[in-house]
């Protein structure tokens, strides 16, 4: 059995669009597609996952336990522990694993719920 060939009567709606103009498309519509799945992250996520996730970030089963803690006292927990490490390493400007450590010495908390709402905003 043959396909038909109907790509030119499906690109129609596409046909007069720059390159800039499909670019957007592109990304708007993966926008529209992940939506959903970053939404489910964040409402299903467990503390057990989230340790999972830092012990393949290189912390062990005690650091992993305590920064998901720290996660959860500071209701961060939804954005994933490895995400909050990971976001203030970059703005702490040190390693993931130096920034981790801080975080279970209580160091580094400050501004980070203020920094992951500021996100949500924009």
């Amino acid at each position: 059995m043959k396909r038909q060939d109907d790509f030119a009567s499906r690109r129609e709606h596409l046909k007069g669009l720059s390159d800039e103009a499909l670019h957007e498309r592109f990304w708007a519509l993966a926008g529209e597609l992940t939506s959903p799945l970053l939404e489910m992250g964040r409402k299903y996520t467990s503390p057990s996952i989230e340790r999972s996730v830092l012990l393949r970030m290189g912390f062990s089963s005690t650091e992993a336990k305590a920064l998901v803690d720290g996660c959860l006292e500071r209701e961060l927990l939804g954005h994933g522990a490895g995400h909050v490490v990971y976001k203030a390493s970059q703005l702490g400007g040190k390693s993931i694993r130096e920034t981790g450590l801080a975080l279970i010495e209580g160091k580094g908390w400050d501004g980070l719920a203020e920094h992951f709402s500021k996100e949500e905003l924009s």
